[in-house]
C-alpha cells in the first residue's frame, strides 16, 4: 500500500487520491461525484525496459500493456471515463520487477514510485 507516501495529496481538495488495486472500475462512481478534469491512472505495465522505469502511455495504446490482473483492462476503464465524464486521462506505467499477481515492490521499484509520487505531488500541488 502506498498510502502514506500520497498522505500530502489526500489534504488538497483540488486533488482525489484512489488506491484501486485490482478493480479500478469499482471506483467510478466516487470518480463521478468528484467530477474530475484529469484521472492518472499509475499502474504496472510490461515496458520491457529495467525494473522501475516510468513512462506515459495515450491510454488508446495500453491494450496489452499491463502487468496487472484487473477485472478490466485500463483502456476500457478509460475509455468509459472520458466519454462519461468527459475527462482526459493518462496513464503512468511503471516497470515491475516481478508480474506474479500480489507481489510486493522491490526496493528499487518501490524508490521509482517515490519519486513519481513526489514529482506528481510537486506537479499537481502547484495547479
Amino acid at each position: 500500500s502506498h498510502a502514506a507516501d500520497t498522505q500530502g495529496l489526500r489534504t488538497e481538495p483540488a486533488l482525489l487520491v484512489i488506491e484501486a488495486g485490482a478493480a479500478p472500475e469499482a471506483f467510478t462512481g466516487q470518480l463521478r461525484r468528484f467530477d474530475p478534469d484529469l484521472v492518472i491512472m499509475i499502474d504496472a505495465a510490461q515496458l520491457d525496459q529495467p525494473p522501475g522505469a516510468i513512462r506515459a502511455i495515450e491510454w488508446q495504446d495500453t491494450i496489452g500493456l499491463s502487468a496487472s490482473t484487473h477485472t478490466l483492462p485500463l483502456n476500457v476503464i478509460a475509455q468509459y471515463l472520458v466519454s462519461e465524464l468527459g475527462c482526459d486521462v493518462i496513464v503512468i506505467g511503471l516497470q515491475p520487477e516481478a508480474n506474479a499477481f500480489d507481489t510486493p515492490l522491490s526496493p528499487l521499484v518501490r524508490r521509482a514510485v517515490d519519486e513519481l509520487i513526489d514529482g506528481l505531488a510537486s506537479i499537481l500541488m502547484r495547479s
